[in-house]
């Protein structure tokens, strides 16, 4: 069942009713649809068109009349007909009043949305409350509707030379149709406890059900579908950011018109269409807000994005005359299928697309899979507002209580708004049925694992990355390695790994122990012995998490590496708020592979011993964590984000040579934008001071070899390295570093052929003190400066890329071909 793939990325809800009527409102003139109109049953039920001006009306009341009104037309009743639930209904103009809303000065909407910006502080929940507290439940399903699918038996054919060939029997519609007619192909439930106090908003999962798990996928109950408030500056709806259409600048980029009024809770509200006025489907938001005619407060927004997907999300509040606010009560979030000439890949599955007709593509027929949509319904109860409360842990923005995924079937039945449905109720027993004949909990775990760089085997992860690598000193480095995993313990780990070089004949290995003191900060105290060898003034973040890659190819064309024998203890912890941290205490004993002799103070060495202690932390301020009974997750990254590590020698203690300090800094900042463009900035710095030998100074990450021609020198690009320089060439006792990056969204050029526009520029300062220290190299400061810039083509097929890089500034060579670097890239698609 390939549908099963979506659940991955949906989370849903079904409405089950006794009622519904479908249909579209149009205009008389033009036939055009007309959208968000507003939809009035006889029963006092409210809802409204959509984009394309289609309708719903779901109910379990059967209703017998509804109004269709829509501002500048005629309103007109309906009345209901036995057998029938699809209506069009026709409404005419009314040129008085459309005079008067075509006039741009007159146009009222603009006035009510400037109203509803000044007084966002005072209707916004979370700047008017001192505090508030209430449970919510969320069920959520992806589903299908059986009526819409035809369901029968096909015979294909194939075109041949005369005539047509049977070939065979299609019964792919018929079979599912039957299994969306006993079940959903996928649901969720989860209720939860929401606190507000001091600015700050914590979400505790209570319960947790998924279908087809004992353990629920976390990430997925993470997943953000839509913003909690709509009073932010900008608006998320499936986990896109757009500015939201109440935000201080909103009138700079989206048109407002007035649609009608409507009677809510008692209260009178405007209603206001807003539309980006940018043209292109993807530039952002349109969708409904009904203002408060008193205070210009939100008391229903509906909020669509129709492109490659048709999302829509509505979020209903109450009046609470006390608090003279509106506060949320409901959120409805839907997702179905757009159009769009390419089939989207979510987790190995594929989603099929019709052809824009506009760019005459051709529409392909309907399959059953087409009718697939997602809907998400949360309701919250037990409000209360202006109360003491204390929130622990707060800096953990969603917890999961550890005892949340074993719920009885009364804790649920205690909080389901409706009992469940015979569907629902198949779901859980069909979906768990299927979870264990084809272990889909074993093969996302050892997905995971894969994309994490591990193949879990037994007890043991092997580690991907020690099988195979090459550099000039190694020559081909073959070994293997990995960890213990939570199979073997949840409390204790062993790693640990052996390497042999082809070239320089030599044996590395490493082995480490640890154990875990600390759940909820999952802190981590161990021992560890290594015989290896690392690149010379390479600037190494320890608390930098190794990403996998099937290759490293920077690493290629180094020559020069120092081997390290070493003894650390350490504690790794998340204890402080936020942060990662690692706490080490080593001693290294220290022999370059190259030609080098450190002069200190007349003595010289060739080799030498080093015991420090060293910190490394990571600081995410602006990003949320979601706490888990299986440890802590950054659900919802965002920047900057900055890296600290300080290094201090130890003087006289176990034989330690040399005594010195090194301070490094590294700050991240990434932006990305609705157009698929994306703009990421890094800067980094080190200052090393004392008795420092040149194989633990800074080289900048040179990533260019001592060839005649360009052509020669062609090799892999790094991520964050200087392409046109040298290795060797300069060395830093101090530095800062600074990269921009502009990827531009892609490009398609023929159908496989959709290159990435990448523009790259790099600038470097250093210096070095006490030059004279270090003997055996030749090289250069960086007191003057250096600058490259460069161009990307990323991806330009099946993951192939090219990018040219320019040398220029100080520090530019005499030759101009010598300041030119070509690289290839190249980048893995894992269909995630």
């Amino acid at each position: 069942m390939k549908q099963l793939c979506l659940l991955f990325f949906f989370l849903t809800l079904s409405l089950q009713a006794q009622f519904q009527v479908n249909g579209i409102v149009k205009e008389s003139t033009t036939n055009n649809p007309l959208p968000f109109a507003t939809i009035t049953t006889n029963n006092g039920l409210n809802t409204i068109s959509d984009v394309d001006g289609k309708f719903s009306i779901v109910t379990a009341i059967p209703i017998t009349a509804f109004d269709i009104s829509y501002i500048g037309f005629t309103k007109a009743r309906i009345v209901i007909e036995k057998n029938k639930n699809y209506y069009v209904v026709v409404l005419s103009q009314k040129t008085d009043d459309l005079n008067e809303v075509a006039v741009p000065s007159e146009n009222p909407a603009l006035a009510i949305i400037r109203k509803t910006i000044e007084n966002k502080d005072n209707n916004n929940p979370q700047k008017k409350l001192r505090s508030f507290e209430f449970k919510s439940y969320n069920k959520l399903i992806v589903t299908a509707n059986p009526d819409s699918i035809d369901g029968r038996i096909d015979s294909v054919f194939v075109q041949k030379y005369i005539g047509k060939r049977f070939s065979k029997i299609d019964s792919s519609d018929y079979k599912f149709k039957e299994v969306i007619s006993k079940q959903h192909l996928f649901q969720t439930e989860k209720v939860s406890q929401y606190q507000f106090a001091n600015a700050r908003l914590k979400e505790t999962i209570l319960g947790t059900k998924m279908a087809g798990f004992k353990q629920p996928v976390y990430e997925i109950i993470a997943f953000n579908l839509q913003s909690f408030s709509i009073y932010d500056s900008s608006y998320e709806l499936f986990e896109t950011k757009y500015n939201s259409p109440i935000a201080n600048d909103a009138l700079n980029d989206y048109n407002y018109k007035l649609l009608d009024s409507l009677i809510i809770d008692g209260r009178n509200t405007y209603m206001i269409y807003f539309k980006n006025k940018k043209k292109r489907r993807a530039s952002g938001l349109e969708g409904v807000l009904y203002i408060d005619q008193n205070n210009f407060a939100v008391a229903k927004a509906v909020m669509r994005i129709k492109g490659v997907l048709d999302i829509s999300g509505i979020h209903d509040f109450k009046y609470i005359p006390n608090e003279k606010l509106w506060f949320p009560t409901d959120k409805t979030f839907k997702i179905v299928k757009g159009k769009n000439d390419d089939d989207i890949k979510i987790l190995g599955g594929s989603i099929q697309f019709d052809g824009d007709v506009e760019r005459d593509f051709k529409e392909r027929k309907k399959v059953a899979s087409d009718f697939t949509y997602l809907l998400s319904h949360t309701n919250n109860f037990e409000i209360q507002y202006n109360i003491p409360i204390q929130i622990k842990k707060s800096a953990i923005y969603i917890e999961i209580k550890d005892d949340a995924i074993n719920r009885p079937e009364r804790f649920w039945n205690t909080y389901r708004k409706d009992s469940l449905d015979s569907r629902s109720q198949k779901t859980y027993l069909a979906l768990d049925s299927i979870s264990v004949k084809k272990r889909i909990e074993s093969r996302i775990r050892f997905g995971r694992k894969i994309i994490n760089g591990y193949l879990p085997i037994g007890k043991f992860d092997l580690d991907l990355r020690k099988l195979f690598s090459y550099n000039n000193y190694e020559g081909f480095r073959l070994g293997i390695g990995g960890v213990t995993n939570e199979q073997f313990s949840k409390k204790y780990r062993i790693e640990g790994y052996t390497a042999y070089g082809t070239k320089d004949g030599n044996f590395k290995y490493n082995l480490g122990m640890a154990t875990r003191v600390g759940k909820f900060s999952n802190s981590w105290i161990g021992v560890s012995y290594t015989d290896d060898i690392r690149e010379i003034a390479s600037t190494v973040f320890t608390i930098d998490k190794k990403a996998f890659k099937i290759y490293n190819p920077r690493p290629i064309n180094i020559s020069t590496f120092y081997n390290y024998v070493s003894w650390k203890t350490f504690i790794e912890t998340k204890i402080i708020p936020k942060t990662e941290s690692f706490w080490e205490l080593s001693r290294a004993a220290i022999e370059p592979k190259f030609s080098y002799i450190y002069n200190l103070n007349e003595k010289l060495y060739t080799s030498y011993i080093m015991t420090t202690a060293m910190v490394s932390l990571r600081w995410n301020p602006f990003s949320d964590y979601m706490q888990t009974p299986t440890g802590r997750i950054e659900v919802e990254k965002r920047f900057p984000k900055f890296t600290f590590q300080y290094t201090q020698s130890l003087p006289k203690v176990l034989q330690n040579d040399f005594e010195f300090s090194k301070i490094d800094f590294k700050t991240e900042y990434e932006k990305k934008y609705l157009n698929g463009q994306k703009t990421s900035l890094l800067f980094e710095a080190g200052y090393a001071f004392g008795e420092v030998p040149l194989t633990h100074l800074y080289n900048t990450s040179p990533n260019n070899i001592t060839k005649e021609t360009i052509m020669q020198r062609i090799t892999f690009a790094g991520k964050n390295s200087f392409e046109t320089m040298f290795f060797n060439e300069f060395f830093s006792s101090e530095y800062a570093f600074f990269q921009f990056k502009h990827g531009f969204s892609r490009i398609t050029l023929f159908k496989k052929v959709k290159p990435s526009l990448v523009l790259v520029s790099r600038m470097a300062w250093g210096n070095l003190q006490k030059p004279e220290q270090h003997i055996g190299l030749d090289y250069k400061t960086l007191n003057k400066g250096y600058f490259e810039s460069g161009i990307e083509l990323n991806q330009i097929y099946n993951g192939l890329g090219l990018g040219g890089f320019y040398r220029y500034g100080p520090n530019q060579l005499s030759k101009f071909q010598d300041n030119i670097a070509v690289k290839i890239s190249f980048v893995l698609n894992l269909g995630l």
